[in-house]
């Protein structure tokens, strides 16, 4: 058995190590070809755009984009901003009306309510027990006003993956603009923009082993065009989306990310899938259920609920050996029950009682076994604990 190096991480949802290969393809542009790619009268910044340009390549070819609708921002936060709040104000002449649901990450649900204190008007679609939209729903609640429909590629919390190419479909037969938050998507499963009907695409490089505090808006540039108010004001960088000064050393390192994630996706899943099968087996033996779908979801995502376990209590009672998390990154400091599980119709007390586990690239056989063993060993010690 190989050496175990604790803790042994399993969270890869919130976010994921730098591969090797991607920080060497990043650290000459942090002191030998550090030009601002923007300032292209020498040889500095010409070398600086030239590997923006050829990043810019290698993630459109991932989502069978065009290199120019690529918008570089800080992240998938930034970007469902700028595609919520930019389309919004740039549309407004057609409507007030978006459409979304009621499981989306807080990054778009927390500007969609922005955009209703602005007087603007949101439709939260509900979901099934598996965490899936129903697409009637969906296009019985489109009116004349609508301007657009965000709806997530795949769930952060639970991995169920939506029928993104349906949803696409209803929304330019309305001719509605579609978004998707694709974070956990991109680099994990195949994402096609045009066989999609997708318009706007968020996504982050920190979710596919590249760096953080880099992430793209696909914009759409043609059949329909689409382009956003900016948020920013500037340069006039990134179409005069997004101004700022580039990012190379994140941008190099985005696009060798996307590029290695796009070749050993399908190897990456098959390897996930046997393990997540085995330890959701093994856990269902000490009465763990799933939570999401079966079958529809991302393969290195198992949301598991202990009847009558808090979460709290497993995470700590194994931090010292596991990281895993109770749900989303973004809500780990509320002490709230995940309102994802609770808008599946489920009760407080299996939204407290469920653990997320992401399993990564660089896990081995040997670490998923002992993780199982672990968490099933502290299953049984809380729950005697419990009896006594």
């Amino acid at each position: 058995m190989n050496e175990l190096k604790f803790p042994i991480y399993l969270d890869h949802h919130a976010t994921t190590p730098v591969d090797p290969r991607v920080l060497q393809e990043m650290l000459p542009y942090f002191t030998e070809k550090f030009g601002n790619a923007s300032s292209l009268d020498h040889p500095y910044g010409y070398e600086a755009s030239v590997a923006v340009e050829d990043a810019r390549e290698k993630i459109a070819n991932a989502i069978s984009a065009r290199h120019d609708e690529i918008v570089f921002t800080s992240g998938a936060t930034e970007s469902n901003n700028i595609a919520l709040i930019g389309t919004m104000q740039k549309y407004a002449d057609r409507g007030d009306h978006l459409i979304t649901c009621v499981t989306e990450h807080k990054a778009v649900l927390d500007t969609a309510r922005h955009l209703e204190s602005l007087g603007k008007k949101v439709t939260y679609v509900s979901v099934n027990e598996f965490g899936e939209i129903n697409l009637q729903e969906l296009e019985s609640a489109i009116t004349d006003k609508t301007v657009m429909i965000s709806i997530m590629a795949a769930n952060n919390e639970i991995g169920t993956i939506s029928d993104v190419e349906s949803i696409g479909k209803i929304a330019h037969e309305h001719e509605v603009i579609f978004h998707t938050d694709a974070a956990q998507t991109v680099g994990h499963i195949s994402m096609n923009v045009q066989k999609m009907n997708i318009d706007l695409m968020s996504f982050s490089s920190h979710k596919m082993y590249g760096p953080k505090g880099i992430g793209a808006l696909y914009v759409r540039g043609v059949k329909p065009r689409v382009k956003p108010n900016s948020l920013f004001y500037g340069g006039g960088q990134e179409r005069g989306i997004r101004s700022g000064t580039l990012n190379v050393p994140g941008i190099v390192g985005f696009g060798k990310a996307i590029e290695i994630a796009h070749k050993e996706m399908d190897s990456e899943n098959k390897r996930f899938k046997e393990w997540s099968d085995k330890m959701l087996k093994e856990f269902e033996k000490v009465g763990g259920k799933l939570n999401g779908h079966p079958t529809k979801k991302l393969s290195h995502n198992l949301n598991v609920y202990f009847p009558g376990i808090e979460s709290k209590a497993i995470i700590n009672s194994i931090s010292k050996e596991i990281a895993i998390s109770a749900g989303s990154a973004c809500t780990t400091q509320i002490v709230e029950p995940s309102y994802v599980l609770l808008a599946l119709g489920f009760d407080e007390e299996r939204a407290h009682s469920s653990i997320r586990i992401g399993i990564g690239r660089f896990n081995n056989q040997n670490e998923i076994k002992y993780c199982t063993d672990v968490i099933i060993n502290a299953i049984k010690k809380i729950r005697n604990i419990i009896m006594k």
